[in-house]
């Protein structure tokens, strides 16, 4: 996470910087060059106004196909947003004018205030990816889509961890509870099932899932040929556990009420504050595993970090399921893939926690 932060934050300065320089090279051109730009800029407008009618218009003529309007009131409809974009078309454009007639009487280096700058125009008006003066500028006044019926969710997952022995109640487990512990990175997209109605929903995705178990009675884990076992350590440990980092590519059926936020030129689907229940399961491979043991020897206190096999399953695969309330969720999942593969006691991972779905 800190190597990610640093890449962010340098990434952030870069832009920055940039822009501080944009800023600069705006101020710096002659009222010819500014005054062409700004030309350039009343075209654009145009063009993104009639984007904007476009999408209007096609939501208006769904909303016909469905029967939710008629001929009458879609054409009611359709004249109202064309005087709407026609009026915008003509108020933007007398910004524009004004202040090429403010540049045109002024001589070089006359700067505007700040309600005025130049700059601003730039940022706020254009096309998609355009560029001014320089610099790559995106779009923000870009009409919406009429139905979206994918969106995507960063997942954060952890709790405890534990693992189900065959011939052994949980209670038994030669694992801490609460020391053994489970977490979830990665990053899901969510499609609705039906046209009309949101109540089901395909989730699927890719998480990185790191289960750790903690053995207990100072011992740890000990790989010998296919088998791996837990021995007795010689020192008195402060630390065992073995991390196990899997590559996962989870699938939900995701079901639930949600509201529907409807408008003139699109409508969602919104499951905020809303309960759902997610079923499904994952599947996908072993990307590494890492025994690490803290002890001292000696008076010297030691780390010591293991990086093998240990036996591990390379094919994971496992049932999930999760009850959530808006972005919170209860979640568990269960590897039906052994811990460790040829063993002749088998042991299956299974996890309980929290789970967070954030858009």
């Amino acid at each position: 996470m800190q190597i990610i932060t640093k890449y962010l934050a340098f990434a952030i300065l870069c832009v920055s910087v940039q822009l501080i320089n944009a800023q600069d090279t705006i101020q710096n051109v002659n009222n010819k060059d500014k005054i062409e730009t700004l030309k350039e800029i009343k075209e654009r407008i145009k063009n993104e106004e009639r984007d904007f009618l476009k999408a209007e218009v096609e939501a208006i003529n769904k909303r016909l196909e469905k029967g939710e309007l008629s001929n009458e009131e879609a054409n009611i409809l359709k004249k109202e947003v064309a005087k709407k974009r026609a009026l915008n078309i003509e108020n933007r454009i007398a910004i524009i004018n004004n202040k090429i007639a403010l540049l045109e009487r002024n001589e070089e280096g006359y700067k505007t205030n700040d309600s005025e700058d130049l700059s601003k125009i730039g940022f706020s008006i254009g096309g998609d990816e355009e560029s001014f003066a320089g610099i790559k500028i995106k779009a923000k006044n870009k009409p919406k889509k009429y139905d979206r019926r994918t969106s995507n969710d960063f997942v954060l997952a952890f709790g405890l961890n534990n693992a189900i022995i065959e011939g052994e109640k949980l209670d038994d487990s030669p694992y801490k509870f609460g020391g053994s512990r489970f977490l979830e990175l990665g990053w899901a997209w969510k499609t609705r099932v039906f046209n009309n109605t949101n109540f089901l929903r395909f989730k699927y995705g890719f998480s990185f899932q790191i289960n750790g178990l903690k053995p207990d009675d100072n011992r740890y884990f000990v790989q010998q040929g296919n088998q791996t076992i837990l021995e007795e350590f010689p020192e008195s440990l402060k630390k065992s556990k073995l991390s196990i980092t899997n590559l996962v590519f989870p699938v939900h059926l995701e079901f639930g009420p949600s509201k529907k936020i409807e408008n003139d030129t699109y409508f969602r689907y919104s499951t905020r504050n809303q309960f759902k229940i997610g079923l499904g399961g994952y599947a996908g491979f072993n990307i590494g595993t890492r025994q690490k043991l803290k002890y001292e020897m000696n008076g010297e206190r030691i780390k010591e970090k293991q990086k093998r096999g240990f036996n591990t399953s390379s094919l994971v695969y496992g049932l999930s399921g999760y009850i959530a309330f808006d972005d919170m969720a209860l979640y568990v999942k269960y590897d039906l893939s052994p811990i460790f593969k040829d063993q002749i006691v088998k042991q299956n991972n299974i996890s309980i926690g929290v789970r967070f779905d954030v858009d």
